[in-house]
């Protein structure tokens, strides 16, 4: 199957200066919600995929395209036509004419209605009969609304044939008051397709080529028009404004909060989590409010997430508790593991089970090992920790040296002091002891005290006394000179 997504639109409600299917919907551009969606459609086997009709804002477009083919290669074989002048819908898919197979029906999408599922579309292109050639029929996807202002409305003869598609600047008051709409959604036999296309006229009120006016040329060539429906209206809403959009992104979380709820997980508020990628939970996962899941997430069975904390692209084990406000990002937690509040784990940190990373504590770039702890006010960076390791509060890893970044390697059952600078490249053996306010900057030695630190010594002192400030005042006051005498 041919797939077109039509996305040469500016969406000037939006006030943006960002093509409007760059717009966001749960952390992902809105054409790559539609993208995926057509990826999904035309499977592996596909030797070509959609084609992207671009306009306005092509360069940032195919800049999109070109990024997020590094995270899934099916989107390098999306092909980019422009449209330079947007003049209609039918105008825009006439720029694809030439990379369509003629043999094959073609699917027309928009790159700004991101939440119509792959089984609606599975539906329509089922009632186009997946017959090549001459006897497919034209499916087209409409929607009954309570309120159709706005949309193209569905014109039906008396025996209930679909005879046009009327747009509301173009309809009498009769039609108006039709509350069948076009979402516009419609597979098309191409054979007859290029035909239409090129006999397309702009007289309308908006003289444009509009896409709709190809119903008419299907009834007066006698090809079969069949509808259907999605099963949600969320499935053919498009986004023209910010308020638009945000009451789409609403609804879609809504959708994913049932989800899991229906999958086993607890929610404190379905009405407050926001999942921007993709979240994976096992059975009994808790999540309270305000929580973020951005990128690929999975929260293995007993996981408990407190209040507003961010997790990204991370794999957490069974029974963790994540603690308010903590923030994670490219982590793997292991089983049964505390970590927070206020707690930041960056990427590359690896923690094994029973790892306790308390408050104000970050992580980036390190393994820890099974039963170690860092319970307050720590950055470990670089770094390699044993088992049963206790780091105190305030302990650092100095890893960087303004050019480079060296590791810090703690061997199993070490003690660490507070206020420890370990100055990287440098190792603590097995069993040794850091005392409080050691600056590290030789290996210390297993099973030993290392201390590094200034001598304490006392001295006889007077504490300075608070000075009246009226006796200040005279004391820097200085006396006029005199004038001299004549």
């Amino acid at each position: 199957m041919n797939i077109v997504i039509l996305a040469a639109g500016q969406g000037k409600r939006m006030k943006s200066a960002l093509p409007k299917v760059l717009q966001t919907l749960a952390g992902k551009p809105l054409l790559q919600h539609v993208l995926s969606t057509a990826l999904d459609l035309q499977g592996k086997s596909a030797k070509t995929g959609p084609i992207v009709v671009v306009g306005h804002g092509a360069a940032d477009v195919k800049e999109f395209l070109a990024s997020v083919t590094g995270q899934d290669l099916r989107f390098g074989k999306v092909t980019t036509v422009l449209q330079a002048e947007q003049k209609g819908t039918g105008h825009a898919l006439l720029q694809a004419l030439s990379k369509l197979d003629v043999k094959e029906p073609t699917l027309v999408l928009y790159g700004d209605v991101p939440l119509t599922s792959k089984k609606t579309l599975l539906k329509l292109a089922k009632l186009a009969d997946g017959v090549r050639g001459q006897d497919c029929a034209l499916a087209l996807l409409t929607q009954n609304l309570s309120n159709p202002t706005g949309y193209g409305r569905i014109v039906r003869d008396l025996d209930g044939s679909v005879k046009s598609i009327v747009e509301e600047k173009d309809a009498t008051s009769e039609q108006k008051r039709i509350t069948e709409i076009n979402t516009g959604i419609m597979v098309l036999p191409t054979n007859f397709l290029k035909k239409w296309l090129k006999a397309l006229r702009a007289s309308n009120a908006q003289g444009e080529y509009y896409l709709t006016d190809v119903i008419a040329m299907a009834v007066k060539d006698g090809v079969p028009i069949r509808t259907a429906q999605a099963d949600a209206e969320y499935e053919t809403v498009g986004v023209n404004s910010r308020d638009q959009l945000a009451a789409l992104e609403r609804v879609h979380q809504i959708n994913q909060a049932n989800q899991l709820m229906d999958a086993g997980v607890s929610l404190a508020d379905p009405a407050r989590i926001d999942i921007r990628g993709t979240l994976e939970c096992g059975t009994d996962v808790f999540i309270d409010v305000g929580c973020v899941f951005e990128g690929c997430v999975t929260l293995a069975a007993g996981t408990k997430v407190g209040p507003y904390c961010i997790i990204r692209n991370s794999v957490i084990g069974k029974d963790v508790t994540i603690h308010p406000y903590s923030h994670l990002d490219g982590a793997k937690v292991g089983v049964g593991s505390l970590i927070g509040p206020y707690a930041r784990l960056r990427p590359g940190a690896d923690l094994a089970g029973d790892v306790h990373i308390g408050n104000f504590v970050e992580v980036k770039n390190s393994k820890i090992a099974a039963n170690s702890k860092a319970n307050h006010l720590a950055y470990v960076g670089d770094s390699i920790v044993g088992s049963r390791v206790n780091i105190g509060a305030g302990t650092i890893t100095c890893n960087y040296d303004g050019v480079n970044k060296h590791q810090t390697i703690i061997e199993d059952d070490v003690f660490i002091g507070s206020d420890t600078q370990l100055v990287a490249p440098v190792r603590v053996g097995r069993g040794a002891t850091l005392g409080a306010g050691t600056t590290l900057t030789k290996d210390a030695p297993a099973n030993q005290l290392t201390v590094s630190r200034a001598k304490q010594i006392s001295l006889q002192w007077q504490r300075p006394v608070k000075q009246n400030k009226k006796v200040v005042s005279k004391q820097v006051t200085a006396k006029k000179p005199q004038k001299a005498k004549k």
